[in-house]
């Protein structure tokens, strides 16, 4: 159970996926965890816990998290899949892809790509591929 906090009130949450999400949603936009740690005021070893489960993050940290990933709350609790770019169709375009080992390389590079740069990047790897 998560107990966040909140101007003195408690909030009780399931965590449920939370530390792995962080450390995804990290490792996807290229940051190490000092540099997550930066980006979000709190020590290196906040960051390193909060990967690991041995910590909570209270409520306006968490907001201040899922506004640095660009996800929501509920994304980041692992309630719901975040959306790449905020777009449902771009995410299930790349859901598609994530099992061809050829093209995994596109999810370092397509974070903030349009869904017209990705599929012209597939088309790309796949002429590469079959010598056209």
């Amino acid at each position: 159970m998560l107990c966040l906090q909140k101007q003195g009130k408690a909030v009780t949450d399931h965590m449920s996926g939370f530390s792995e999400r962080l450390g995804a949603l990290r490792r996807q936009r290229g940051l190490t965890q000092a540099e997550l740690a930066a980006r979000l005021g709190i020590s290196k070893s906040a960051v390193s816990m909060y990967e690991r489960g041995n910590r909570e993050p209270e409520l306006d940290l968490l907001e201040k998290m899922a506004d640095l990933f660009g996800v929501g709350v509920s994304a980041l609790l692992g309630r719901e899949e975040p959306l790449v770019n905020g777009d449902p169709e771009l995410t299930e375009y790349l859901e598609s892809l994530r099992d061809r080992p050829e093209l995994r390389m596109l999810f370092s590079v397509t974070k903030n790509a349009a869904r017209e740069d990705v599929e012209a990047a597939v088309k790309i790897i796949e002429a590469l591929r079959s010598g056209k």
